[in-house]
């Protein structure tokens, strides 16, 4: 690897999972920083160092001080002349969950890859790296969804193919994909009801459920992701209790949906839709209403394994089968090339969606003598995403 290129994230993230030394490649990123100043590659790796030990806050201090050097970078890999596609991903300041991870999406994919990154302060350059493809990969958030209009502007006559409209990205807010989705036969997303602290402040438990549609609610943080600050209220002293606890000025407020099996327990699943077809990414079996795959203790029984293996091996004839027309008008209604969506069944059938976005992480990291099974299902979806960037640049 050279100096001027990045060792990324799908390696930095693979090297960590595998347990390699962190901490001595950050000191060496720190040392190539501390004899060349401008050495913004080592700056950039080093931040997502940081950010995947947990140090978020300084990772993103890193970050900045990397892009007000180079605002442009190249990911180690193939050569723009080896490469069977050159491609280009605009990103955005953040943490880890501020852009879609397509470097995941491409280990040991002949792809070409650079990255620029457009701020609030940084704009999209004259002059860029020669590419066949661009891929917007910020995601939806307060804080982008002016860069995304910025990058809407610039690339509106591209003179390539352009994959993940960006107004259609920042369209993508809880509150709104809930109004997009919400007739869709078959389809269950709860209404989403963007309020301010005042506002939930004035309400009463009963109206805000009757404006809901009844049951329980669940409130979280606008930009709260992975079930930061997400809470299940069944009372007003509930309410209460959670702003007393939040130092969020807004917040998502939807009804809660109990997608519990007969067994007890609740199943989520990640799908992503790519070009419009279903690829599953995993099934978490939890006793847990709020399931993240991390907490749900896949790795610890052989059972729930068994089932995700089963769910899996079977997605394309089953669950994508029985919901083959809500995956349609949903791919229809949003009009992405990549969307990921976190979601489960209820219990009469319908596709739940919990989220719809194009930044959910999709990888093939987990240890292949505990979750073997992944493998042939996630080498599916990768290739279908490496047919979708080739299809495009043809």
């Amino acid at each position: 690897m050279k100096n001027d290129e990045l060792i990324g994230l799908a390696r930095l993230l693979r090297m960590t999972i595998e347990g390699h030394d962190m901490g001595s490649l950050g000191m060496q990123l720190i040392a190539r920083a501390g004899e060349n100043p401008a050495d913004a590659c080592a700056l950039m790796d080093l931040a997502t160092i940081l950010q995947l030990k947990g140090e978020r806050e300084l990772g993103l201090k890193i970050q900045r001080q990397a892009l007000s050097i180079r605002q442009i970078y190249a990911v180690a890999g193939a050569t723009p002349e080896e490469a069977e596609i050159r491609l280009l991903l605009v990103m955005g300041e953040g943490d880890l969950m501020a852009n879609s991870p397509v470097e995941c999406l491409m280990e040991h994919k002949n792809v070409a890859l650079n990255i620029v990154y457009v701020t609030d302060k940084l704009d999209m350059p004259d002059t860029l790296p020669e590419h066949d493809v661009l891929f917007v990969a910020i995601a939806e958030s307060e804080k982008n969804n002016p860069v995304l209009r910025k990058v809407s502007e610039k690339i509106a006559s591209w003179p390539v193919p352009v994959l993940n409209d960006p107004l259609r990205i920042a369209a993508l807010s809880r509150d709104n994909c809930a109004r997009l989705l919400k007739d869709i036969p078959g389809v269950e997303m709860p209404q989403t009801l963007r309020l301010d602290r005042r506002e939930i402040e004035s309400l009463t438990m009963e109206s805000i459920r009757e404006r809901l549609g009844g049951g329980d609610l669940l409130i979280r943080p606008v930009d709260s992701h992975a079930g930061i600050e997400l809470e299940k209220i069944d009372d007003a002293a509930g309410i209460s209790r959670y702003l007393a606890s939040s130092n969020a000025g807004e917040f998502y407020v939807s009804s809660f949906v109990d997608y519990r099996k007969a067994d007890g327990q609740f199943r989520k699943c990640r799908i992503v839709l790519i070009a419009g077809r279903p690829y599953i990414c995993h099934m978490a079996i939890s006793s847990h209403w709020m399931i993240h795959y991390a907490n749900a203790g896949m790795n610890e029984s052989a059972e729930k394994r068994e089932e995700e293996a089963r769910f899996m091996e079977g997605f394309d004839r089953d669950f994508a089968a029985r919901h083959a027309a809500a995956f349609k008008a949903i791919n229809e209604r949003i009009g992405l090339d990549y969307l990921g969506m976190d979601c489960a069944e209820t219990a009469d059938g319908r596709l739940l969606i919990f989220e719809a976005d194009s930044c959910m992480i999709v990888h093939a990291l987990d240890p292949v003598d505990v979750y073997g099974y992944k493998q042939k299902p996630i080498q599916r979806l990768f290739d279908a995403f490496h047919e979708m960037l080739l299809d495009a640049g043809a």
